[in-house]
């Protein structure tokens, strides 16, 4: 069994597969054990967020949420990301959207203890969830 096992692994690394990742079959690829595109995209874009390569990461998270194949936790994750750059860049308004759309998407959806303290989108957050719960 172990041998068949062996086989297998080398055949999908010949292929140019990789077991922690996808194979490129030239349609998108097929899910092996990795993680997939969309995951994958929304860490790159999270990578850039705290490297402060701000534009960077909205183009990676606008992409994760015009995906239609992203989780529900994968776009709350995303808004929660933009709230945070648009507050940042002085773009209020698109704050307080993004973190509408994640309690529409989670209405018991709460900050980190840290990020609730953080001076900029901390009240912003606040404010919109005292309203998002009347």
């Amino acid at each position: 069994m172990s041998r068949w096992l062996l086989v297998g692994l080398s055949t999908l690394l010949f292929s140019g597969c990789n077991v922690v990742s996808t194979c490129d079959d030239g349609g998108g690829g097929i899910r092996l054990f990795g993680k997939d595109q969309v995951e994958q995209k929304l860490e790159i874009a999270v990578k850039e967020y705290e490297e402060g390569n701000y534009v960077t990461s909205m183009n990676s998270l606008d992409a994760v949420l015009a995906t239609k194949s992203a989780s529900r936790a994968q776009r709350i994750r995303a808004n929660k990301y933009m709230a945070f750059i648009s507050c940042i860049s002085s773009h209020e308004k698109s704050c307080r959207e993004y973190f509408k759309n994640i309690l529409e998407l989670n209405p018991d959806f709460n900050l980190s203890a840290a990020e609730a303290g953080h001076p900029i989108w901390g009240p912003v957050f606040k404010n919109v969830k005292d309203k998002f719960d009347k």
